[in-house]
């Protein structure tokens, strides 16, 4: 038994100034970070259960037993990101586009005979980089809510389209104007969504046309189009939209601010880089890959007649 000396000590002052020996328990290791235990963790902030039914997300290539030794996040996995995630030493490769919907056919290195999924694959197995994404459970997150509302200023309401797996997730986050920024025309709208996004937005409807009732979708607008024009929203903030499906929409009165599918969606990797941290990974070997460049317009005003004939 240990006795504390002087009848004015305090127990418990006294005990904690005691040195640990041999009968104090020996301090916990750090579990060290496997592949599949990130996958693990994040599948618990980004449950399948979430996910559409035809998505694929979660590992889709690597071994789940290996350590972690690097996380390189992007909006997709393509070549070059697979390629630059080898070079900075980094094993997982973490983005919300999936490698393929449909397993490739064929793997191989060359476009020939392979599909671009195919040499992905290929050069992901081959650098030893899994890949790993979680796409459509990102989408209905409340993490990617909470963040494009922040980022575009908007006040939310409810889900214009509910997932079937939970009413309370789903697609086109119905919003309103803040009171502050009261009266809002489209135009504002759209100069607002160029400042967030970085892209000039193609815009559809009168800019001067005053707007109180805003939807985002990110990525596709899909069935949220037709949503919108049901419930008499003044605009739609998208990714992407069909022509003719937004031609026939404005028609009816829906203003629509599309500033291209994977602009609305790079915000994301942010959420995806924290998860990681949250989940164990050190913040110093996490590296998010700017891929905001993968296509741009031409400044028309600098080309010559003959470099446009």
């Amino acid at each position: 038994m240990i006795e504390i000396e002087g009848p004015s000590s305090s127990p418990a002052t006294e005990l904690s100034t005691i040195a640990s020996g041999s009968i104090a328990k020996p301090p916990q290791a750090t579990p060290l970070l496997t592949v599949g235990l990130l996958e693990k963790a994040l599948l618990e902030r980004f449950p399948r259960a979430d996910a559409e039914s035809w998505d694929r997300m979660g590992l889709l290539v690597g071994d789940p037993s290996e350590p972690l030794e690097g996380v390189c996040v992007a909006l997709d996995p393509t070549l070059e990101a697979i390629r630059t995630a080898a070079k900075l030493g980094a094993n997982v490769l973490l983005t919300h586009h999936p490698a393929y919907l449909n397993p490739p056919e064929v793997l191989s290195p060359s476009r020939l005979t392979a599909s671009a999924a195919g040499v992905n694959v290929w050069e992901a197995v081959r650098s030893g980089v899994a890949l790993m994404n979680f796409h459509t459970a990102l989408d209905v997150s409340d993490d990617a809510r909470e963040l494009f509302l922040n980022l575009l200023k908007l006040d939310w309401k409810r889900m214009l389209v509910p997932s079937d797996a939970d009413p309370g997730k789903g697609y086109g986050y119905l919003c309103s104007i803040r009171g502050c920024d009261a009266p809002f025309t489209l135009g504002r709208m759209a100069a607002r969504c160029t400042s967030v996004f970085g892209r000039v937005p193609r815009v559809w409807g009168d800019l001067d046309e005053k707007v109180t009732s805003i939807v985002f979708a990110n990525g596709s607008a899909g069935n949220v189009v037709e949503a919108c024009v049901a419930e008499k929203v003044d605009c739609l903030i998208c990714g992407e939209v069909r022509y003719h499906a937004a031609l026939d929409a404005a028609q009816a009165g829906l203003g629509i601010v599309e500033v291209g599918h994977d602009a609305s969606e790079l915000p994301l990797t942010a959420i995806l880089a924290r998860a990681a941290i949250r989940a164990g990974v050190a913040p110093d070997i996490v590296t998010v890959l700017d891929q905001g460049r993968n296509w741009g317009l031409p400044d028309s005003t600098r080309l010559s007649n003959s470099e446009v004939e």
